[in-house]
């Protein structure tokens, strides 16, 4: 038997990992902790897996190792388990979740925040503009810009973000000690637990009084399902959108005939959006997912109960769906189509904000500084440390 493919908790070449694994429609895998499972990174697999119902992500009722507590309690990857939202429900469970999160987070609200958006965008570039020498445009601008929106969506006090971001920083670190993890999480969800209680007293105009108040044919969220609503709605809404501004200024400026493209109207931004999202999709591995029944794979069988892990960011690389030139970042590609907010019952509910966020910021940036190059060759930029995120630590850049 082959042996299983040892994923890289540092996520130091996420795409030659992904590439490896495309090799099969599914490929045995071991998680941190020599916890096995399939990993898949193949478009067409992936996108039926992710409308199978035979699939599920709620670890209590198809993870037997789970259920019989086989999972040490130090795992790193155990909180993205053990949370209860619509993210980790199945079948009827998720929709009543959906439901509920759905009606607070609209799309009237959402590009109601536009504004806002592009406020926090001028503000952060006119305090960027002040900086001499090589400026981190990842810490100066990519992260502060979707962190201090998804903070006010979510009515987080600007006394707490610092706090709250540098914890939740913490749970994508897949190489950090289990006890570094566990502090993080553990002040994060102390955190967000003051935040619903106050809001219970006090709400206000944001998506926490919104989901306090909803309610889907006489239901609503229990205060654990809250709790863990926030938690992944704030991670994934800064981290994510991070990644992708990140990856975009440095795929528009490490291939110069791409931004002239967009700077003389033969391509827009959201071409640059689409692209890089497939090119440079945000998120390496997430999440864990199990075979509810026997999955035929045509030849290959994924048996009941095992563990299924989905590399996003490998999906937009696969040379069967997008060619030869997969690898190549092309804003005049015909096919763009990627996978990186999901597809069918769970696709991201926050895309929307997301390419919004993506779609304000980057001509921006652009037209602030039009001499803007980067401060190192690109091969010099150093990953996330992380099996999770897929973005960089530091993007240095000369303002010119």
């Amino acid at each position: 038997m082959e042996q299983p493919v040892v994923l890289d908790v540092e996520g130091r070449d996420v795409h030659g990992e992904g590439a490896r694994l495309r090799a099969r429609p599914a490929t045995r895998i071991l998680l941190p902790d020599g916890i096995p499972a399939w990993g898949v990174t193949d478009f067409a697999t992936t996108r039926r897996l992710l409308t199978d119902p035979r699939v599920s992500r709620n670890a209590n009722r198809h993870w037997p190792a789970w259920q019989r507590g086989e999972i040490p309690a130090n795992w790193p990857l155990r909180v993205w388990v053990e949370v209860e939202h619509m993210g980790t429900a199945y079948g009827a469970e998720h929709r009543r979740l959906r439901n509920l999160t759905s009606g607070a987070f609209t799309a009237s609200r959402t590009a109601g925040l536009r504004p806002q958006i592009e406020q926090v965008t001028a503000e952060l570039l006119d305090a960027v503009a002040n900086r001499d020498g090589v400026v981190d445009l990842r810490r100066e601008f990519a992260m502060p810009l979707p962190a201090e929106v998804i903070c006010r969506l979510f009515g987080v006090p600007a006394d707490v973000r610092p706090d709250m971001l540098r914890y939740l920083a913490v749970a994508f670190d897949t190489a950090a000690s289990p006890e570094d993890i566990g502090a993080g999480i553990g002040a994060v969800f102390g955190l967000l637990h003051e935040l619903i209680m106050a809001k219970r007293e006090a709400p206000g105009d944001d998506l926490t009084s919104a989901m306090i108040a909803a309610q889907a044919d006489g239901d609503a969220f229990t205060h654990k399902e809250i709790l863990d609503t926030l938690a992944l709605m704030v991670a994934a809404g800064y981290e994510t959108t991070a990644n992708l501004l990140d990856h975009a200024i440095t795929a528009l400026l490490s291939h110069p005939e791409q931004l002239a493209l967009v700077q003389n109207g033969e391509r827009d931004w959201s071409d640059v959006v689409e692209e890089t999202l497939r090119w440079q999709g945000p998120v390496g591995y997430l999440s864990l997912r199990y075979a509810v029944e026997d999955i035929d794979l045509g030849g290959l069988v994924i048996p009941q109960g095992d563990v299924i892990i989905i590399g996003f960011a490998g999906t937009g690389r696969d040379e069967q769906r997008f060619g030869a030139t997969a690898g190549d970042f092309d804003l005049t590609r015909p096919d763009k189509q990627h996978l990186s907010f999901g597809h069918g019952v769970h696709h991201c509910l926050g895309a929307a904000l997301a390419r919004l966020e993506a779609q304000v910021a980057l001509p921006a940036v652009f037209e602030r500084f039009p001499g803007l190059a980067l401060a190192v060759d690109p091969g010099e930029l150093r990953p996330n440390r992380s099996m999770l995120s897929n973005g960089h630590v530091e993007l240095p850049v000369t303002l010119g």
